[in-house]
């Protein structure tokens, strides 16, 4: 069994893995499954309040976690233009994205990314994943598997081998509504 195998086996039975994003490693895990995100938050010592991103294949794989009656046209072609792409929109959530993903918020975090390893990941899973960056709180993000395997290494069921995009910055945040910049990228 390759890594890939390897590590879509662990996603499908909700657990935690670890995968190169355009610029950092990310952490995840399957976005409908309390029980992998209760292990993901307790890998990070992450609050549930903080909310997690979706990180996609597709737009396609985020429509039903997103509420696009909320957002206008105009609204809706500014975020297609980025995607896919290292940035990530906060857009309006549906009653299928839950409290575990959307935290204390009623939108969600989402991105479609240019990664071709998150992509077939992806698109292997049928959905989206979870992502946050793969590191200890107050540690830097991983940028090498090297680097997961030491900070994580022994939380993790899976690292998915590869290279970052070699951005050296997490992915940009923007308010789909209002356009405006919550994180620079």
């Amino acid at each position: 069994m390759d890594n890939f195998e390897q590590v879509l086996l662990a996603l499908n039975n909700g657990e935690v893995i670890a995968y190169p994003t355009e610029g950092v490693f990310g952490v995840g895990c399957d976005p409908d499954n309390p029980d992998a995100i209760k292990k993901l938050l307790e890998l990070k010592k992450r609050p549930v309040e903080k909310g997690l991103i979706l990180i996609a294949a597709s737009y396609e794989q985020l429509l039903p976690y997103i509420d696009e009656s909320q957002l206008s046209e105009a609204q809706l072609n500014r975020v297609h233009q980025t995607w896919p792409g290292p940035v990530t929109w906060i857009m309006p959530c549906s009653h299928k994205a839950s409290k575990w993903v959307s935290g204390q918020f009623d939108s969600i975090a989402v991105r479609v990314t240019d990664h071709p390893l998150v992509q077939k990941m992806c698109f292997a899973f049928g959905k989206p994943l979870t992502s946050t960056s793969a590191n200890l709180t107050g540690k830097p993000p991983c940028k090498t598997t090297q680097e997961v395997e030491h900070q994580l290494g022994d939380r993790l069921a899976a690292i998915l081998a590869g290279e970052t995009g070699g951005r050296d910055k997490p992915s940009e945040i923007r308010d789909a509504k209002t356009s405006k910049v919550l994180r620079q990228g």
